[in-house]
């Protein structure tokens, strides 16, 4: 096991109840499989992330297929890298992670989220893997622990990313491109701010590098006005919006963009 303490950065060994490190530091494990590693002092707010109203509309919108290309390609290019162990770092109500954990059944497997409500969704859908409740900017991993990181549509911190992976190992990040939603986004706003989709890439820290980077497109009709209010649920837009402009995308159909990219950033060899 390659779990750390994160209050001590020891490491943690099973225990009759959970975890435990040398130091004393204990971690239960909740019944539903997963392990809270998120200290009081490292948490911002009672109960950080998402909501459960915001974990129950993506439940709803990606077991619902709408999004099933994208988790899809997702995991056919982690597959394609063969990790002997992986970490899905934010993954939210755990759809993406559970189709990872099918497409690597030999690998030991990771997924944490800061959203109690959200991991305790995710971890019924794939017992094998280790669940945590923690925080990505510190993840209670060992250094070079894991070949792969799996980032999708989160946050991430790059210092944290580079450490957890070993030599040759490479972040797989998933993320929109600025056509991305853009139907969704022009009955939002009177005017839709573009984005340079290749931005994060001045953020790759020396040591890394872009090994692979492709697209993924598709119209996606949206048809159900429950596909449509939890699709604003689930973004950024939801909130951003005034409730006028929320209410009447959610009145009628309509056809949106879906529009991905994928990036392969991977570790140099010592």
């Amino acid at each position: 096991m390659s779990l750390i303490c994160p209050i001590c950065q020891e490491p943690l060994s099973t225990s009759e109840s959970g975890l435990a490190c040398s130091n004393r530091h204990s971690f239960d494990r909740a019944r539903q499989g997963y392990y809270n590693l998120l200290p009081v002092q490292h948490k911002n707010s009672r109960d950080p992330g998402d909501n459960a109203a915001m974990v129950e509309a993506r439940r709803r919108f990606l077991g619902a297929g709408h999004y099933a290309p994208l988790a899809g390609r997702l995991a056919e290019l982690a597959a394609e890298r063969q990790p002997a162990s992986w970490l899905d770092i934010g993954c939210g109500e755990g759809n993406y992670t559970a189709q990872l954990a099918q497409a690597l059944p030999d690998a030991r497997g990771y997924a944490l989220d800061i959203s109690r409500e959200a991991v305790k969704r995710a971890a019924r859908l794939a017992p094998q893997l280790t669940w945590m409740v923690a925080s990505m900017a510190r993840v209670p991993l060992a250094d070079a622990s894991c070949n792969l990181l799996a980032s999708v549509f989160s946050p991430l911190d790059w210092a944290e990313a580079k450490r957890l992976l070993a030599p040759g190992g490479g972040l797989l990040r998933m993320g929109p491109t600025r056509t991305h939603l853009m139907e969704l986004r022009q009955k939002l706003y009177d005017e839709v701010r573009d984005y340079d989709d290749q931005k994060h890439l001045e953020l790759i820290p020396e040591g890394m590098h872009l090994a692979h980077s492709e697209t993924l497109s598709f119209p996606l009709q949206l048809a159900d006005a429950q596909a449509r209010a939890d699709l604003l649920a689930m973004t950024p837009h939801g909130w951003r919006a005034s409730a006028e402009r929320r209410a009447a995308v959610i009145a009628e159909d309509f056809e949106v963009t879906v529009a991905i990219r994928y990036d392969w950033i991977v570790k140099d060899q010592d």
